[in-house]
């Protein structure tokens, strides 16, 4: 299992990499605005890491970021206390820990083809309810770890966090839940899964990635929508997942699995 992530976290770099030299170097580029992309998200919900890691990744493929200008926002549900500076993280500490992690990502590495996949593998880890093992991603990804480090321990991620926090806060209309994924200022709701189709409807190019062809006919976005439980974190602390999660961790441990 552990191989198998390995090599897919692998191929990815390899994605973004090859997508932002190809992109950079074309005479091709697209002369319109970019279509903007939003995901406000948790790190433990987990339908944010299956978004994360099963979807989003999508953009990676037949040149699609080249259209889309990515906004990630690691804050979510989570909670201020009167005090404004003190977080109250849904899914508990550790989800408070590894927001504040992938927001000092983004600052340190500010490119997306350098932050999104360390984001990627700790949000895979996520996936395979070993998050706790999030430092393994700095030796996956050869990463310099000093830069988050520094990040977390001089508090400058909590104000990164604070930042986060203002701009969820101000969305239009308000977030209900986690992921909420908007596309040039409009949220899709129950639908993000479907956000490629979106994007290639709004973007206004003459030219589109020939992934579009696929994703946007009016067909493919109807039957995207069936009728399912929402697969959605809704706002108010996770008191179970936290108390599961505590459960798992010390069963973990006293296995020696951990």
């Amino acid at each position: 299992m552990a191989s198998t992530s390995t090599s897919k976290l692998l191929l990815l770099i390899c994605y973004v990499s090859l997508i932002f030299s190809v992109s950079s170097s074309s005479s091709d580029l697209p002369s319109s605005p970019k279509v903007s992309l939003g995901l406000y998200y948790e790190s433990l919900c987990p339908y944010c890491s299956s978004f994360i890691v099963n979807h989003l990744t999508k953009l990676f493929e037949d040149d699609l970021i080249s259209i889309v200008d990515l906004h990630l926002s690691p804050w979510g549900n989570t909670k201020l206390r009167s005090d404004n500076a003190t977080a109250v993280c849904q899914h508990g500490a550790f989800e408070c820990l590894l927001d504040t992690v992938e927001a000092c990502a983004i600052d340190a590495w500010p490119k997306l083809s350098d932050h999104f996949p360390f984001i990627h593998c700790v949000e895979s880890l996520v996936t395979e309810h070993k998050y706790d093992k999030w430092e393994t991603c700095y030796q996956k990804l050869n990463l310099n770890s000093k830069p988050v480090s520094d990040c977390l321990s001089s508090g400058h991620g909590d104000k990164l966090e604070l930042k986060y926090a203002a701009e969820t806060s101000a969305l239009q209309p308000p977030h209900q839940y986690v992921p909420w994924v908007v596309v040039d200022g409009q949220p899709l709701y129950e639908d993000y899964e479907n956000f490629i189709s979106y994007i290639c409807k709004a973007y206004k190019g003459a030219k589109k990635p020939d992934a579009c062809a696929k994703y946007s006919s009016s067909h493919f976005i109807r039957s995207a929508k069936v009728n399912r439980f929402p697969l959605v974190c809704r706002k108010g602390v996770n008191r179970m997942w936290d108390l599961l999660e505590r459960v798992k961790t010390s069963l973990l441990s006293y296995t020696g699995l951990l």
